[in-house]
């Protein structure tokens, strides 16, 4: 397979178009159920035309998946790792990555379902960055059981259903449903830490205290 240019998408570039309109049509209708002439008569181009800026549709899909980790790299892993407290960091992760998941319909986010249909070196190279994710967040889990602030959880389970809950959110969030994307982010964070970690001592205390006083 040919070497496939990182997507950096200035928006009005035709490029950045056809990765736009390929990815809704992936999301709609599937990979494998859609041909690149499908693409291109909704871009309003030939085939031809098409081939001019992606040599396959393979290359089209890694390019586009290429930029959703890159998104991810950027808005959720580099701000992440720069908090050192693991529940702030797990926090962020949480927010930030399901806020990119309900951005537009979340085509992008869910082509991940889609990465078995690449060529093996292309996979690969999704595999091992979406494995770097993981193992963030995962590493953040161990952190806060070490802490003794994570429940009696294992934390590789525990981080693939964080993962997958994230990841299913495009599935049926709606842009105009009755809570925002950010409301939408931050109650899917609350859920998740409410359920993987232990409430802090004090806390545990003065609820204690306050059902003693009544």
């Amino acid at each position: 397979m040919a070497t496939v240019r990182a997507f950096v998408p200035p928006l009005q570039s035709r490029r950045a178009e056809i990765c736009r309109t390929a990815a809704q049509i992936f999301h709609d209708r599937g990979y494998d159920a859609t041909s690149v002439s499908d693409i291109a008569r909704t871009l309003g181009i030939t085939k031809a035309g098409l081939y001019h800026y992606f040599e396959s549709k393979e290359a089209l899909l890694f390019e586009i998946t290429a930029y959703g980790l890159d998104r991810v790299r950027d808005e959720v892993i580099v701000p992440a790792r720069a908090l050192r407290d693991p529940e702030a960091r797990l926090r962020q992760l949480v927010i930030r990555h399901a806020s990119i998941a309900t951005q537009g319909r979340g085509a992008i986010a869910q082509l991940v379902d889609e990465v078995r249909a690449l060529p093996p070196p292309a996979r690969k190279r999704v595999e091992e960055r979406m494995r770097a994710y993981f193992d963030l967040v995962r590493g953040t889990l161990v952190e806060l059981r070490s802490a003794g602030r994570l429940r009696d959880v294992d934390p590789t389970v525990a981080t693939f259903s964080l993962i997958g809950t994230i990841l299913w959110l495009p599935r049926w969030f709606r842009q105009n449903g009755r809570l925002s994307r950010e409301q939408v982010a931050n109650e899917i964070a609350n859920i998740a830490l409410g359920g993987l970690l232990r409430p802090r001592r004090r806390t545990v205390r003065r609820q204690r205290l306050k059902a003693s006083r009544r």
